[in-house]
């Protein structure tokens, strides 16, 4: 009848800008499901694993022997070949070079984000592959050029660092990273909101926010890839105190192409095509 053909056409023309949004859902899907069926290469257990080694404390001495890596998804390009060098309790050491030959492989493999193809990365004397994760992590903090900020107050984005945080060490985490004077200037001081992404703050104040989160869980070693690279000059001025006075009594990883950031360090390790 005419009145079922025009209520099928009314529903199809209903359905047709959901078609869209439906293949969007789907591929989603997929990607997601196709990531949660994933099994990866380093063991999830070594997490609550009790039997991992926890060296109690530690003292922030690195060192890497003869470490070799490439990819997986890139097994056809060598990044690290035979990498050798080492810090001492409460260096600093930096790591420069040209783009893509492995300074930040090697933040990514000491943290254990991947593991080397060859050769060792050791703390303390100790392969981190035998260290319990979780508390080899709990002992290192990370700054990146584009740090992960989320849309709640300051004080969470420093609380993330450490979930059982009294205010107190908040503050003292900011002060130390040369933040809490900007963050009280601010009409809701701790619980002023960041934004998506932190879009609400300066670059060089979200950095600092990023080095306060690193610092609260006072970490033996601190790994700074490109922390200041993407400032203006007199953001960077006052990041790079922020960092020298977070570097003080640990062990220090600096990736840098600027000769501020590395002037000061205690050993400047240069790689070129995966070699030192």
């Amino acid at each position: 009848s005419f009145e079922g053909l025009l209520f099928t056409a009314v529903l199809i023309q209903l359905a047709v800008p959901t078609i869209a949004d439906t293949s969007k859902a789907s591929l989603a899907a997929k990607a997601m499901f196709t990531l949660l069926d994933s099994k990866p290469v380093i063991n999830a257990a070594l997490v609550t694993d009790s039997h991992a080694a926890l060296l109690g404390d530690m003292d922030g001495n690195i060192a890497f022997s003869r470490v070799s890596f490439r990819y997986p998804g890139r097994p056809d390009t060598q990044i690290l070949n035979n990498v050798t060098f080492e810090a001492k309790a409460g260096q600093t050491v930096a790591l420069v070079g040209g783009s893509g030959c492995g300074k930040s492989t090697a933040i990514q493999l000491l943290d254990r984000m991947y593991d080397a193809d060859a050769g060792n990365v050791y703390i303390d004397g100790r392969d981190v592959k035998s260290l319990n994760l979780r508390w080899m992590r709990s002992q290192v903090g990370i700054v990146s050029q584009e740090p992960t900020l989320f849309d709640t107050t300051i004080g969470d984005n420093i609380r993330f660092g450490r979930a059982d945080l009294t205010m107190d060490q908040i503050v003292e985490a900011a002060k130390e990273a040369n933040a809490h004077d900007f963050i009280m200037g601010l009409e809701q001081g701790y619980d002023t909101r960041m934004g998506e992404r932190g879009s609400q703050l300066s670059g060089g104040q979200r950095q600092r926010i990023a080095i306060a989160r690193a610092l609260v869980r006072q970490p033996k070693i601190l790994l700074l890839d490109e922390a200041s690279s993407a400032l203006d000059t007199l953001s960077e001025k006052v990041v790079q105190e922020a960092l020298d006075r977070a570097a003080a009594g640990r062990t220090t990883i600096v990736v840098a192409h600027r000769l501020s950031t590395i002037r000061n360090a205690d050993k400047i390790v240069v790689l070129g095509q995966g070699r030192v």
